[in-house]
């Protein structure tokens, strides 16, 4: 099993949640972040004034998959969520020890 985080704009977030619906991802969980890489930050004018914005809005997505699946949930949310542009984000895959669903105590992949 592996563990999938992906920290995507927020823009792309329904593009990303239809791709993996279309490939059999049933489950997720979404987070509205804040972060920077290379995309640093951006100034910005409200009201006449200007100010930094270092901090840019983002949604993390954090998913649970079967080891056979990891490829095809990468390349669903790589291709949906990228626009060519600095920003779009970064995807991690970490290895999975264990997993239980609190409902049924099942475990492993069983209880994906």
């Amino acid at each position: 099993m592996n563990f999938i985080i992906a920290v995507i704009k927020p823009q792309k977030l329904d593009d990303v949640r239809e791709a993996l619906t279309g490939i059999g991802v049933e489950g997720m969980t979404v987070t509205e972040v804040k972060g920077f890489g290379r995309q640093k930050g951006h100034t910005e004018v409200y009201r006449g004034a200007e100010y930094q914005v270092d901090f840019m809005p983002k949604v993390k997505l954090e998913i649970a998959v079967a080891a056979d699946r990891v490829l095809s949930v990468v390349e669903a949310i790589r291709k949906s969520a990228q626009t060519g542009r600095i920003g779009d984000g970064k995807i991690f895959v970490l290895d999975l020890k264990e997993t239980m669903r609190v409902r049924t105590g099942e475990t492993g992949a069983a209880a994906l």
